[in-house]
């Protein structure tokens, strides 16, 4: 469970908009010093002072203003909740409450974890929480937004359409609750927290390397965690804030929510193990490459079909693939074990070329550029070790340009 409770922060927020203990009060109904115990507690979980008082008002300190925004982007988040059930009950006219239901982190947890596991037994053994107290936790939620967030399948508890929609904002509001305290401690000079990276068969075996490397030497209190999942998964993790960001060959179609930043230019080639009977020529025509077999990339995965659409410009039948694999290691074997030929780029087998391993055939394949780059959600604020690994990153880009020039 987070340190941090949305209650409290939720009274922090106001009274920082406000400038006043009373007048937050009034706005949420409850008594002054039932605000003034919320935001000592919230200062005393977070070990530091978020306002100074005095007698104009309330002003918030430089721990406060690092707060406010994360609290903003909370409420904005929920709020976004609220509105979105408010339409739907009008079309089916009922009425939706407030924003109290949603000020809970507790139950914006059970939600999340019911929509990743299906079975609310499991939910409630990895909270600590009786079956009963789940199910209320997210009663609570559903009288609050007037709609079912689950439905009762064969397959277990799976996510309504409306709960589908508002589980994303709740895991957004509990990563923000996450990324509190790391901002706290970036502004007393020590970066720290988890990064988590998409990471793409593209970026993995030169940039995201070195970018990390770099990123622990500075930084030792940083952890990273890298998921190698379809490029789907991974713009689900964005949209819903458990990825910080994705590396890799950028997808033309990232659509209006996810943000494209280019690092590098990256040129595909044709790879064989460095003895193949083609390496000892000078230069390669498509009929010299005809008779061997081919390991490629998956029929969907964005290279193949460049591949495909370069054969085509010039006439000619994409060629047919002995094997298909996403897999660098099951490649690499097959490469260096046969007489197989891989369109790749030379980045992903760096250590093999460099070992004369595996060569670059002299084949001529204008076309097969690709931009690699870092997908981030449209407006997500980064926690401080994600901009730092960020920043480490294009630096590496930088240095593989200039040696590439």
């Amino acid at each position: 469970m987070p340190a941090i409770q949305l209650h409290h922060l939720r009274a922090f927020q106001l009274v920082a908009a406000t400038g006043g203990i009373r007048r937050s009060a009034d706005m949420l109904y409850r008594a002054s010093s039932a605000i003034t115990r919320s935001v000592a507690t919230l200062e005393a979980s977070l070990g530091t002072q978020l306002f100074e008082r005095k007698g104009r008002g309330m002003l918030l300190t430089a721990a406060g203003e690092v707060v406010r925004l994360r609290a903003q982007i909370i409420e904005a988040e929920l709020r976004e909740v609220r509105d979105d059930a408010a339409r739907l009950g009008a079309r089916e006219g009922y009425l939706v409450s407030g924003m109290d239901a949603l000020f809970n982190e507790r139950r914006l947890q059970v939600a999340t974890m019911l929509a990743d596991v299906h079975h609310m037994p499991t939910v409630a053994q990895a909270m600590g929480m009786s079956q009963s107290g789940v199910s209320q936790a997210l009663a609570k939620l559903e009288e609050g937004l007037g709609q079912s967030l689950f439905r009762r399948t064969a397959h277990g508890m799976l996510p309504s359409d409306a709960g589908s929609r508002w589980i994303v904002r709740f895991n957004r509001v509990l990563v923000e609750l996450d990324h509190i305290l790391a901002d706290l401690a970036a502004l007393n000079g020590v970066l720290e927290g988890v990064v988590t990276v998409g990471a793409l068969p593209l970026a993995r075996t030169l940039v995201l390397p070195a970018a990390i490397a770099a990123l622990v030497k500075k930084y030792p209190r940083v952890r990273v965690r890298s998921l190698e999942s379809p490029y789907e998964e991974l713009a689900a993790g964005l949209l819903s804030g458990r990825v910080d960001f994705v590396i890799g060959a950028l997808r033309e179609s990232a659509g209006r929510e996810l943000e494209r930043t280019v690092l590098m230019q990256d040129a595909s080639a044709v790879i064989a193990r460095a003895d193949h009977p083609l390496a000892r020529k000078r230069a390669l025509s498509f009929d010299d490459l005809a008779s061997y077999p081919w390991v490629l990339s998956r029929a969907d995965a964005p290279l193949r079909k460049s591949l495909d659409r370069f054969c085509r410009e010039h006439g000619r039948t994409p060629p047919q693939a002995a094997v298909e694999t996403g897999d660098l290691a099951l490649l690499r074997g097959l490469l260096l074990s046969s007489d197989m030929l891989t369109v790749l780029s030379p980045h992903q087998l760096h250590y093999e070329i460099q070992a004369g391993q595996l060569a670059v055939l002299p084949f001529h394949a204008p076309g097969l550029e690709r931009q690699i780059g870092v997908t981030t959600r449209a407006g997500a604020h980064l926690a401080p070790a994600a901009k730092a690994l960020l920043a480490e990153l294009k630096e590496v880009a930088a240095a593989v340009r200039t040696a590439n020039k």
